[in-house]
């Protein structure tokens, strides 16, 4: 059994519906938020139902669709509206210039916005729109109203828009509305004006120019905490070698090569830092003299490639630190604990991360990690096996109490 780390699982979402042409991206939406783990209650206006049956809602959510006002008896309408008092989070997809106007405004003319003004819980709201609407004064100011009472709205994008132009309107990928919705259900925002600087993925060392040098990595595991962190209220900054991953929505993401060039924008971004997590997998060694063209295979240059060292980027932060937690990665095959303890002095942090990369099941280019954090203090605290944003969390919540333990 592997612990899940998503805050979405077994969370219970809201999902309403208005009518826009943006409305079967509703359905991804609640397709991505099941696939998660979150149990989504969907409400649809009457317009939108004029876009898509709710039959298709209902198929995807395994739930009637709320559509009507005034359906089932008196007792199910009492008891739809006191959902909204269980509901973990409300999202509004599409949100129509309409119900954004309803929403700012107070009014309760249809089950959805009935259902909003008794909402306790988050509230994201994604505008979808044409651009003239979207920039209109009256909307403008509505959206500016909502922002004010805590409503989480996800800008809308450039692009394509029904009406045939191009323009601001376009409803947000589905990736960054369930990204926005997953924030705003985040609780306790515990790294709340805290500035996290994480490193991720391999580096690569030129030899030619068509060959590298490299250690294997996915990033997964950074750009997992640099989610993690993000929901959880941090300001992050995700520093990643060559991936196949696209960064997180609402982290600053600084692209690198070689280990120099992930050393020089760590050093760049290290004074407005407050907390370095290093899991970038850094190639130890570097050719001394890349070939300017390619090696060919009958050359005798291909036999012998001299190296150098790289350099020591987590003891290079460590040594300039100051006040600042450092935490990296330790990856081994044997006497893991003892050759964590070894590079936890060495390096001078004030954590290791240990994972056993000789298991065929975690690390490496999978989903799920099992690690032990080893302390600066001899505090030695094993977990078990976990998907990646589990253990990210894991880490921040030793974060949190590393920084509860400095003196303020």
């Amino acid at each position: 059994m592997t612990m899940r780390g998503d805050v979405l699982d077994g969370r219970a979402v809201a999902l309403g519906v208005t009518g826009g042409i943006a409305v079967y991206k509703a359905a991804e939406v609640l397709r991505e938020l099941t696939r998660r783990g979150a149990e989504v209650h969907v409400i649809m206006t009457a317009s939108a139902q004029r876009f898509v049956t709710p039959l298709v809602f209902e198929a995807l959510s395994h739930r009637p669709v709320i559509a009507d006002m005034w359906e089932g008896t008196p007792q199910q309408r009492i008891e739809h509206i006191e959902m909204a008092s269980r509901i973990d989070g409300l999202a509004v997809v599409p949100a129509t210039a309409n119900i954004i106007g309803k929403f700012a405004n107070g009014i309760a003319d249809d089950f959805l916005s009935t259902f909003y003004l008794a909402v306790q819980s988050p509230v994201v709201v994604a505008p979808a729109m044409n651009t003239a609407m979207l920039h209109h004064p009256a909307v403008r100011a509505n959206l500016r109203t909502l922002s004010e009472r805590g409503v989480v709205i996800v800008d809308p994008e450039v692009g394509e828009l029904a009406c045939e132009t191009i323009g601001e309107g376009k409803l947000a990928v589905v990736e960054v509305v369930v990204e926005h919705i997953a924030v705003a259900l985040t609780d306790p925002k515990d790294l709340a004006g805290v500035r996290v600087l994480v490193t991720a993925g391999p580096t690569e060392e030129p030899i030619d120019p068509v060959r590298v040098l490299t250690n294997r990595s996915s990033g997964k595991m950074g750009f997992a905490v640099a989610r993690a962190a993000h929901r959880r209220g941090a300001e992050v900054t995700l520093v990643s070698g060559p991936v196949a991953l696209e960064p997180p929505p609402g982290v600053g993401f600084v692209a690198v090569r070689t280990a120099d060039e992930m050393l020089q924008a760590c050093l760049k971004y290290l004074d407005e830092s407050d907390v370095i997590i290093k899991t970038a997998a850094v190639s130890d060694f570097r050719p001394t003299a890349p070939e300017v063209q390619k090696i060919k295979r009958a050359d005798r240059k291909a036999s012998t490639v001299e190296l150098q060292q790289n350099p020591d980027i987590l003891h290079i932060l460590s040594t300039r630190k100051g006040s600042r937690i450092t935490i990296g990665f330790v990856a081994e095959t044997e006497d893991v604990l003892a050759n964590a303890a070894v590079k936890l002095k060495a390096k001078d942090a004030d954590l290791m991360v240990v994972n056993d990369v000789s298991r065929p099941d975690i690390g490496f280019d999978h989903d799920d990690n099992q690690v032990t954090l080893c302390y600066a203090d001899g505090r030695v605290e094993p977990h078990e096996k976990m998907d990646k944003l589990a253990v990210a969390h894991t880490i921040l919540d030793a974060v949190v109490r590393l920084r509860g333990e400095r003196p303020s």
